[in-house]
């Protein structure tokens, strides 16, 4: 039998380019997380385990140059990519600032293309970026950063806080953590159309989903996508029978949620979903056609499922569930009445301009472009003003963290 050395020699660095990204992941993101995980399972069973933690500081955006990197790999082994042979694209495509610290995660077969390409100025795509980056900073500033100054507090100690406000709160956290990160998706995907770049879409109207596998084919697209083509499918995705294909699923949303975080409560709200997916598979409850009722179903189990998002730790995760399910509900504390109309008043446009997009069937990244000289002005201007009257004290993206 005829060996293939440059078979062989594909195979070698491509694990060696996965071996030295998930080791620089595991090591800076994961390392802590799991030898404190070790010592807390060896003291169930009365082993007290001495080991030491490592004092890092985590790279802003680990996770998401990792991803970039590892895909650009695998598709040059597949050969659905040719290698590029300029070092300075290479690092470009991984390190090109708009999507840096918190994605989308491009593909190289879209964006070194682009890179390697003379760049020429374009109206339209001035027009929708410029759109874009508006429509980003308002949702992020005005919205997710307004709603977090409202609900943080009752977060961060939902012992002193009843059912009520804890359902406000969990509630208002599902737009928050889509408008913090969806804005900034919106600003680098504007911020790429200036510099002569296009991004692929990250969110799509997650919320008008009646499933939760439409849930995640709008939501966080770049994230989604990488995981159904690079742990999904090469682990057999649905070709290997019903049971595998739960298997897949269980698993890729499992991972899925501990790339988010080095933290059990990011491992329980991925495991949630892929059961979801699972059972939404066993009973076929894929829709056919858009219902609002469903829609509000789903909002509300996505927004439940949230709360081990959000929540400090598991702990705090099942405290909350325990006051949701269990509590009487009286009035909400809803702290300074001018700062909750502010985010009511913001979150009401917000999701006013979603159904717009939504009902008209138009995408954000062309919106710009649509309008006519006058209405782009006007519209501009409008959303301008209230970032400026309503913007909230900036806090981090919420996504940085990963």
């Amino acid at each position: 039998m005829k060996i293939d050395k440059s078979e062989n020699k594909k195979k070698f660095f491509l694990v060696l380019s996965i071996m030295t990204n998930l080791g620089l992941l595991a090591t800076f993101k994961y390392f802590n997380f799991f030898i404190e995980s070790w010592v807390d399972f060896c003291s169930i069973f009365g082993y007290e385990v001495s080991l030491s933690t490592l004092n890092i500081i985590l790279p802003v955006g680990i996770s998401f140059y990792t991803f970039q990197t590892m895909s650009y790999s695998i598709d040059i082994y597949r050969g659905e990519l040719k290698p590029t042979r300029s070092f300075i694209n290479f690092a470009t495509f991984v390190s090109f600032f708009p999507q840096l610290v918190a994605g989308p995660i491009e593909r190289a077969s879209n964006l070194i293309p682009q890179i390697e390409e003379q760049r020429k100025w374009i109206h339209n795509r001035f027009k929708d970026g410029f759109f874009q980056i508006l429509i980003g900073f308002f949702r992020k500033v005005v919205v997710a950063d307004g709603i977090g100054a409202v609900i943080d507090g009752i977060y961060n100690e939902p012992d002193i806080h009843n059912a009520s406000s804890i359902l406000m709160a969990v509630v208002l956290y599902s737009f928050q953590i889509y408008f913090d990160f969806s804005g900034y998706s919106d600003i680098a995907i504007g911020t790429a159309k200036l510099l002569g770049f296009d991004f692929k879409r990250n969110f799509n109207l997650p919320y008008f989903s009646v499933s939760i596998t439409e849930f995640w084919r709008r939501w966080h697209i770049s994230l989604s996508t990488w995981l159904r083509d690079y742990l999904y499918i090469p682990l057999g995705g649905n070709r290997k029978g019903i049971v595998l294909q739960y298997r897949n699923l269980f698993i890729t949303m499992l991972l899925g949620g501990l790339w988010h975080g080095s933290s059990w409560n990011f491992v329980v709200w991925g495991a949630i979903h892929g059961i979801l997916l699972g059972l939404e598979k066993k009973f076929n409850l894929l829709p056919k056609n858009y219902n609002f009722f469903k829609n509000i179903i789903i909002f509300f189990i996505v927004s439940l499922i949230w709360v081990f998002f959000r929540s400090l730790s598991f702990h705090d995760s099942i405290f909350i569930f325990n006051k949701l399910f269990s509590e009487d509900y009286l009035l909400p504390y809803v702290g300074n009445i001018n700062s909750l109309m502010t985010v009511l008043y913001g979150l009401f446009l917000a999701i006013f301009f979603d159904v717009i997009l939504f009902r008209r069937n138009i995408h954000l990244e062309s919106f710009g472009s649509k309008l006519n000289t006058l209405s782009f002005s006007i519209i501009s201007v409008f959303i301008l003003i209230n970032i400026v009257l309503f913007y909230s004290s900036s806090s981090n993206f919420i996504y940085f963290q990963f």
